[in-house]
C-alpha cells in the first residue's frame, strides 16, 4: 500500500528543511501527467518524465476517498507516452486533466519526499511510505512532517486533478 500525505508548502524553505534532516537527494523529474476520465475512487494516468525520457501507465485505487492518503497502486513503464495515450483513447477513455510539475525526490530510510512545483497550483510536498501497515506508515510520515515544521493545517487532501478542475471552474 502506498501511504502518503500531501502538504502545501513554500518550495525553498521546505527544500532546506528536507536537506537539514539528512534526506538524500535522489533526482529531479520534469513530469507531465495526463489523467483519464474514470470515476473516483479510481485513477488512471499516463506520466511522462521528460528529463529522464521515461513514461509510465499508472492505476490507483483510493482506499480512503476524501483524505486521499492510502492508495493501492499498479504501475508499469511504457515505451511510448503518446502511443499509450492513443491506445487508451481508442478504448474509449477521455482525457480529463493534465498536471505539469517539476519534482525533486529525496529519501530518508524508507520515507520518500516528493517536493513539487505544480504549474498553476504552487508548491506541494508528498511524504510517502510503502507499507502494509498503514497506521505505522502514517505515524512515520507525521513524525517526519513535524520535524519539517508541518501540521494538519498544511495538509492538502484534494488530488491534483481536483485542484486543477477547480481552478478551471469545472467539477
Amino acid at each position: 500500500m502506498e501511504v502518503e500525505v500531501k502538504f502545501r508548502v513554500d518550495f525553498n524553505s521546505t527544500k532546506r528543511a528536507i536537506e537539514s534532516i539528512g534526506a538524500a537527494f535522489v533526482r529531479e523529474e520534469i513530469q507531465e501527467d495526463v489523467y483519464l476520465s474514470i470515476p473516483l475512487p479510481e485513477l488512471l494516468r499516463v506520466r511522462r518524465i521528460g528529463n529522464l525520457n521515461r513514461s509510465f501507465l499508472t492505476y490507483k485505487h483510493i482506499a480512503d476517498p476524501g483524505r486521499n492518503e492510502e492508495f493501492d497502486e499498479l504501475e508499469v513503464e511504457v515505451s511510448s507516452f503518446e502511443t499509450t495515450l492513443e491506445i487508451l483513447k481508442r478504448l474509449g477513455f477521455k482525457e480529463d486533466v493534465v498536471v505539469k510539475k517539476r519534482r525533486l525526490v529525496y529519501r530518508l530510510g524508507d520515507v520518500t519526499f516528493e517536493l513539487s512545483e505544480v504549474e498553476g497550483l504552487g508548491a506541494f510536498l508528498d511524504i510517502e511510505v510503502i507499507s502494509d501497515d498503514v497506521e505505522e506508515a502514517k505515524r512515520k510520515i507525521w513524525q517526519i512532517a513535524r520535524k519539517l515544521g508541518l501540521s494538519e493545517e498544511d495538509v492538502e487532501p484534494r488530488l491534483y486533478q481536483e485542484l486543477i478542475r477547480e481552478k478551471m471552474g469545472r467539477r
